[in-house]
């Protein structure tokens, strides 16, 4: 195509392939299967502690079903018998269909192989070189444990991220590929032997890291709907000098095309695509693909992995303000984003006050030159009732709107 892929086909594709754009509502109720099927499409859901609200991983699926029950996500990453997800490295700490676990082991190798790594370092600086042979063998003979049941009142205090000796042997056996996380205990990591923990009908098969930087620059291309060359490789973090390779091999093989693409600011750039979006980016441009979802968006979702992809394709940048000094915040702590149909409208900042069931607006904003048009203000009422739902809370306060008229429109329509 000689002239650009209009911005609204690009922001269609991008919510299509990131399972965002299905109305509210639309489909069946959501169960154990669709919550596999999020992870599964969009390639990975990044776990962050936070918890204002749900914890990012939670509401990174809720984003595209709607209220689920979070045992369902829960149960796939550790129930035995249908454990379809781990823990692992990809883009960050994430939770990763289980049929993908043979990319760890590229950089597993590395860390075993690889000379003074720090967990090491650690261990003999702080006189317990024996505490990885110690935690090893007591896994094997008790099985499954966390960091309390290695409590030995022994931690220097004022040592590096003051975490006790226990803890970083576990996770260097960890980061090794030695041990796998078997649950978790109000959110504490229960250690295992990865022979016990991964299920037999996985892949061991290692590839080359070569091969693993194809499969991710490929993966993040699919996922992401249209990308630079760098935000392939920004999908699973990877750095500039592996991915490039990575893409010039797919571009070479056809895998990924190069597109021209109209952005936000309505200057024009050179995209890729993968070759299997590129009939829907034609649909998409025809107008038989359409955003039709809103939603909220957490900082960590999969649809801010790329660098400046937001400002690019929404005209809109994200906040993640948590760790900024309150007196320098903008916007929040923990904003999430709010996805009207194939924009990004507004954001607002959340505390779930859990004993009396509470959600709070501390801040609610609608970006400049948004109006609080009826049909905006019923579609983000909507999916607000269903976040409450998914939180069990059963009342709201809007603390502070701006405008003022979009809060208190919000409130007349809850």
């Amino acid at each position: 195509m000689s002239r650009p892929y209009p911005n609204s086909a690009l922001r269609a594709l991008a919510l299509w392939t990131q399972g965002l754009n299905a109305a509210n509502g639309a489909g069946p109720a959501p169960d154990r299967e669709s919550v596999f099927q999020v992870a599964d499409r969009i390639g990975c859901v990044q776990i962050d502690t936070l918890q204002m609200v749900a914890r990012a991983h939670y509401l990174t699926v809720w984003s595209r079903l709607g209220a689920y029950d979070m045992a369902d996500f829960d149960a796939l990453a550790f129930d035995p018998s249908d454990r379809r997800l781990f823990e692992g490295w990809q883009h960050a700490a994430s939770y990763i269909p289980t049929h993908e676990y043979c990319y760890q082991a590229p950089h597993q190798r590395r860390l075993r192989e690889g000379p003074n790594d720090w967990y090491t370092r650690w261990l003999a600086q702080t006189g317990h070189p024996e505490t990885i042979a110690y935690v090893r063998e007591r896994i094997g003979k008790e099985g499954a444990l966390k960091v309390s049941d290695f409590e030995r009142g022994d931690h220097p205090k004022g040592s590096w991220w003051n975490w006790r000796p226990a803890k970083v042997a576990l996770e260097y056996l960890y980061a090794f590929g030695e041990l796998m996380i078997a649950n978790r205990e109000k959110f504490q990591r229960v250690y295992d032997q990865t022979g016990r923990v991964l299920p037999a009908w996985v892949d061991r098969s290692e590839p080359t890291a070569e091969e693993r930087n194809l499969a991710w620059v490929e993966k993040g291309a699919k996922a992401l709907g249209v990308c630079t060359a760098q935000q392939a490789g920004d999908y699973t973090w990877m750095k500039v000098a592996q991915s490039r390779p990575a893409v010039a091999a797919l571009l070479s093989a056809g895998t990924l095309l190069t597109i021209p693409a109209r952005l936000a600011d309505g200057t024009t750039g050179e995209y890729l695509i993968h070759r299997d979006n590129l009939p829907l980016l034609e649909q998409a441009a025809d107008g038989a693909i359409q955003a039709e979802r809103t939603t909220f968006l957490n900082p960590f979702d999969n649809l801010f992995w790329a660098r400046k992809r937001d400002q690019e394709l929404w005209g809109f940048e994200k906040s993640f303000e948590a760790y900024v000094p309150a007196a320098k915040r903008k916007y929040g702590y923990f904003c999430l984003n709010i996805l009207h149909r194939d924009r990004l409208v507004g954001r607002f900042d959340p505390k779930l006050e859990r004993k009396t069931r509470t959600l709070h607006l501390k801040a609610l904003y609608l970006e400049p030159g948004v109006k609080p048009s009826e049909g905006l203000v019923d579609d983000v009422a909507a999916a607000l009732r269903d976040f409450m739902q998914f939180h069990g809370a059963t009342d709201l306060v809007i603390e502070n709107s701006q405008p003022e008229t979009f809060g208190r429109k919000l409130a007349a329509s809850l």
